[in-house]
């Protein structure tokens, strides 16, 4: 030792000495409960540990962990005095912010994974993509995330099972179903993520047959479907309108998870509300609702509007009472779309202007296209198609065709004058909407009411010229799981001998009460009125309803799903079958539901 020289101390107690400081801090670190007690180890880190040993950079990303969960800001302040970050930082800072319910900040979550690649150094891990992909699906960022895939199969990352399943909801989200189901065709192995992704994509597109056929492949490689999955399946059942397997679904639901969790469960509750209610089963659907132990605005706004749906329009509108008053619930968009549509189906006029302006003045809810348009409905069918008219050219965007037709329609209902149908007809023909066939045929029924058979054929030869076609009417019916299809005049079931030899006797039937067929509702020209009968009774609803005679058990409702709105005359024909078959008869048109029996519709004829 050279005397008066101070000796340097050896190289291992200099890396020992932050190591061990690095270890306390650590020991600390998970102790801290906040963002006080982060910031004082952060400064006590940056007095006593050297920057680029091991140890401190991994005691940084721990505090980059906490504050990214807690202080954003700050995690952003700590990232940029990082020399050198790995990839488990950058990772951090990109999950935060895609994650985040910030807009701006899913966009920095983009921003930061192109930083990364500018600097080349770390290179995205198989940890990165799935929350960039994450923040592309929120914001429609198809261009991207396709930058984003194309980058990760040069990385090698393209049997990342994880990854391609990030990469199935971010094709979906941006409405790329093609390219979800090329991703998940390719993947060579698959989770259960993988599959419900891929089931909820087709949900999503509407693709209801071929969810629930890829439900079974699913089921046939020995998956064990969980919430998610029975979610997606309870959700195409509602779109399909497939009862049957719905309860077998939910019947799954409650083997599996058992009752008490199955109440907790408010999206999968959520779903099946939504599915009773457009299968036609409103009283299961309350009853469920009822038996939640936990319930979300989407809960009160699926129950609210399954009893508009259904005619119910008090019970609608005490829900709503029930939801702001007791439950304390601030009701948004939608709800109030579903108590105008009550207001609509029940003829509550007065109670529609009082809702309309509540949403408008109490709860600052800009009114949107669908609210004037239940509002236009709601005066137009009630005879007041003067204000109706009024409203629609004083509402800040253009109407469209759905609320054009319901003037036209209600028109018709009323016994309008042939001049003001043939007024709105034509702000419809003149619009960019103004090919739709429903137009026509409206058009047409006007004439029709009012005997001018000419004008009708001249409807008819207008359409044919322009080459436009009638939408043909279509019925469902569901007989021991297995669902039937009809059209009008529809002669390829199976068992058309016998339907229509049910339909002579449900039409001898309907004789011997005097009933007598509103021909307006078959307005073919230069044809018998014999002619016109045989069509009106060959419409699709009631081929559905005599296959139902024919094949359901005595007593079980029949339940029919038309894709048009019911014509008056089979309105009338269902409320009498129903009265002399002694059968209940539930329809589901365009618009609403239809709950016949003995007799009468839910409706009080008032559709």
């Amino acid at each position: 030792m050279v005397p008066g020289v101070i000796q340097s101390p050896p190289p291992q107690i200099v890396t020992s000495k932050p190591a061990s400081h690095c270890n306390l801090l650590l020991q600390h670190l998970n102790e801290c409960k906040n963002m006080s007690q982060l910031k004082q180890i952060h400064a006590l880190s940056l007095r006593s540990t050297l920057p680029n040993h091991p140890t401190t950079l991994f005691l940084y990303s721990r505090i980059l962990h906490f504050s990214s969960l807690h202080d954003l800001n700050y995690a952003f302040r700590v990232f940029d005095h990082i020399d050198k970050p790995n990839s488990f930082m950058w990772n951090i800072l990109i999950r935060a912010c895609a994650q985040s319910q910030s807009v701006h900040l899913k966009r920095e979550a983009i921003l930061l994974y192109n930083t990364m690649l500018q600097r080349s150094s770390p290179f995205p891990d198989n940890h990165t993509f799935p929350f960039v992909l994450k923040a592309c699906a929120y914001l429609f960022a198809l261009f991207e995330g396709k930058q984003a895939h194309a980058h990760l199969l040069k990385l090698g990352f393209q049997s990342d099972v994880y990854i391609n399943n990030s990469l199935i909801h971010f094709y979906a989200s941006c409405g790329s179903l093609e390219s979800a189901k090329n991703v998940f065709d390719k993947m060579p192995q698959r989770s259960l993520v993988s599959w419900n992704a891929m089931i909820d994509a087709f949900v999503l597109f509407g693709e209801f047959e071929t969810a629930l056929q890829l439900f079974v492949q699913f089921q046939q490689q020995f998956f064990e479907p969980d919430g998610y999955t029975i979610q997606s399946v309870i959700n195409a059942c509602a779109g399909l309108c497939a009862l049957s397997l719905g309860m077998w679904a939910h019947a799954f639901l409650l083997r599996n998870c058992g009752v008490s969790v199955a109440r907790d469960h408010v999206l999968v509750n959520n779903s099946l509300l939504d599915m009773y209610c457009k299968c036609g089963s409103l009283d299961i659907a309350t009853q469920i609702f009822e038996g939640m132990q936990k319930h979300d605005v989407t809960s009160w706004n699926s129950m609210i509007l399954g009893f508009a749906m259904h005619g119910k329009g008090e019970l609608a509108l005490e829900c709503f009472e029930r939801m702001i008053r007791i439950s304390r619930f601030v009701p948004n968009s939608i709800t109030f779309v579903g108590v105008l549509s009550a207001c609509n189906h029940r003829y509550m006029v007065t109670e529609g202007r009082k809702y309309f302006d509540m949403m408008v003045n109490e709860y600052k809810i800009e009114p949107q296209l669908e609210h004037y348009g239940c509002l236009v409905d709601i005066l137009a069918r009630a005879g007041l198609i003067d204000e109706a008219l009024e409203l629609v050219s004083s509402m800040p965007m253009k109407p469209d065709v759905v609320i054009w037709r319901s003037l036209l329609d209600s028109c018709c209902k009323r016994n309008a004058s042939v001049e003001l149908s043939e007024n709105i007809a034509r702000q419809i023909l003149e619009s960019e909407q103004g090919d739709s066939s429903g137009v026509y045929v409206l058009l047409s029924r006007v004439y029709a009411s009012a005997s001018r058979w000419n004008d009708v054929g001249l409807v008819r030869k207008l359409m044919t010229n322009n080459g436009i076609l009638k939408e043909p009417g279509c019925s469902l019916i569901e007989v021991d799981g297995v669902t039937h299809e009809f059209f009008a005049g529809d002669t390829s079931h199976p068992q058309t001998k016998e339907i229509y030899q049910v339909l002579n006797v449900v039409e001898e039937r309907l004789d011997s009460t005097g009933y007598k067929p509103d021909y307006s509702q078959a307005p073919m020209v230069d044809e018998l009125n014999t002619s016109k009968r045989d069509s009106l009774r060959l419409h699709s609803e009631r081929l559905a309803i005599a296959f139902g005679l024919l094949n359901l058990k005595p007593g079980m409702p029949i339940r029919i799903f038309k894709n048009l709105r019911v014509c008056d005359d089979c309105h009338k024909v269902t409320g009498l079958i129903s009265e002399i078959f002694n059968v209940e008869i539930i329809v589901r048109d365009r618009v609403r539901f239809h709950h016949f029996k003995d007799g009468s519709c839910s409706c009080m004829d008032y559709w």
